[in-house]
């Protein structure tokens, strides 16, 4: 599973072999979520009110590179690290 990115605790993957719709992992210490590339929601789990905030504008800033991955990880496996929240 890809690490794209890791800020504030906070650390963002892709399962390889994952299913539609676009989307990614997010896991914060005990909390784990799922969220939608494309309409930037939660798919499923959950996490902090603070920490759901920062990745949704962390996933704002990146929603271009964030469905690169997507595509790249389908198709190679491969993926490339996206810039932290600073």
């Amino acid at each position: 599973m890809p690490e794209l990115s890791r800020f504030l605790g906070i650390v963002v993957l892709m399962y390889f072999d994952d299913h539609n719709p676009p989307h990614f992992h997010v896991r914060y210490n005990d909390f784990r979520a799922m969220i939608s590339i494309n309409e930037l929601s939660i798919l499923e789990g959950g996490l902090p009110p603070r920490v759901l905030g920062l990745v949704m504008e962390w996933a704002e800033l990146h929603k271009k590179e964030l469905l690169e991955n997507w595509n790249m990880v389908k198709e190679s496996g491969k993926c490339f690290k996206i810039e932290p929240l600073v």
